[in-house]
């Protein structure tokens, strides 16, 4: 099979638009596994639910265009629901899959997931970390690994990408890939294999805790990943600042319709206060007080956590050392709490069935 012959096919399903928007199906990574067999090519098409009203529509608009253009004889299509798909084998080992969000840039997200994830770890348990930020990786410079190169190694016949692994964390990012100092100009499509290969392809072996580091917003990235691994919950992160309070709640909403279905496990508030470092017992409320808090409690939500806002969180990120090596320090101590109170959502059953009834 010739990849110029598998990319003619996509350009040809580029065409095609998801009735009512104007994204088209390759843009939202509806088609997935593309296969050319003499005259028969076959792929499958991944819709958000069962119920979807276009599911026939799409199918024959799809197999019309690639008949009309003679680059085949027979179109085979496979439907595929969100809620049908497996985990990839790479994933077939890892306990709980978190995703790490947030509705806006600016609110620590990443150094969040990356003390998360140190956390995890420095309890002693068995930790992934995928920077899925993929036009603004951070995460090998918090691990101070930047000039660290993944390499390939043969599992079973198959080549897979070795993480680099530091502070007992596995960590893959697209800033292994690319030079740090050029910018990543790639269209969606791009961006979102990128993120595929890192999940399917990477050497991840058994973990209790898979978290993704996901960008701001929503974009198709988001979609990607619920599209590709069955996740546990997501998180959402903010500050107590109203404005950044508006923009988690889109995140929430995302989450939580329908179309896509994953439980938000909880929120975590950071910034919550600054304490300066010679004045360790005075808490500054700069962003607001207890924002992120008021809204747990509004959408019944579990808040698994403030983390302040002090001198060391800025200089430990800089210079790769995270503050949670340090479970005795002011923010060791509260991401240690996080990571503690994250364990015991995702251990209670009815905790989580409760996001998913609400979100119905």
């Amino acid at each position: 099979m010739l990849q110029q012959d598998v990319k003619g096919i996509r350009d040809l399903l580029a065409d095609v638009k998801y009735p009512g928007t104007s994204k088209t199906l390759v843009s939202l990574d509806m088609i997935q596994g593309i296969k050319i067999d003499g005259d028969v090519v076959s792929f499958r098409v991944v819709f958000q639910k069962s119920t979807d009203p276009f599911v026939n529509g799409v199918k024959k608009k799809c197999e019309k265009i690639l008949l009309e253009s003679n680059i085949c004889k027979e179109v085979k299509i496979e439907t595929v629901f969100v809620h049908d798909l497996e985990r990839p084998t790479s994933l077939e080992k890892v306990n709980k899959i978190i995703a790490i969000s947030s509705g806006k840039g600016g609110v620590g997200k990443s150094t969040v997931a990356t003390n998360l994830a140190v956390a995890l770890a420095v309890q002693g348990y068995k930790v992934g970390l995928i920077d899925a930020d993929i036009f603004g990786p951070s995460q090998p410079k918090m691990f101070q690994c930047e000039k660290e190169r993944p390499v390939m190694v043969n599992i079973g016949g198959r080549d897979m990408i070795e993480p680099i692994e530091k502070y007992g964390v596995k960590l893959l990012s697209i800033g292994f890939f690319v030079d740090p100092e050029t910018a990543t100009v790639w269209r969606g499509p791009m961006a979102s294999n990128a993120l595929k290969q890192m999940i399917e392809e990477g050497h991840w072996g058994e973990l209790d805790y898979m978290l993704i580091d996901l960008p701001p917003g929503t974009s198709d990235i988001h979609l990607t990943l619920v599209q590709t691994v069955a996740l546990s919950g997501a998180i959402v992160v903010s500050t107590p600042q109203q404005v950044a309070l508006a923009d988690a709640i889109k995140g929430i909403g995302m989450f939580e319709s329908p179309s896509v279905g994953v439980p938000v496990v909880g929120l975590i508030e950071n910034m919550s206060w600054f304490t300066p470092a010679e004045l360790p017992d005075n808490k500054y409320y700069i962003f607001g007080k207890e924002g992120c808090k008021k809204l747990a409690e509004e959408r019944s939500m579990n808040l698994l956590g403030q983390i302040p806002m002090i001198q060391s969180i800025c200089e430990s990120g800089d210079k790769g050392v995270p503050v949670a090596l340090d479970p005795n320090s002011i923010t060791g101590k509260a991401f240690g709490e996080v990571a503690s109170k994250l364990q015991d959502v995702l251990n209670d059953s009815d905790i989580v069935a409760k996001r998913v009834k609400i979100k119905e």
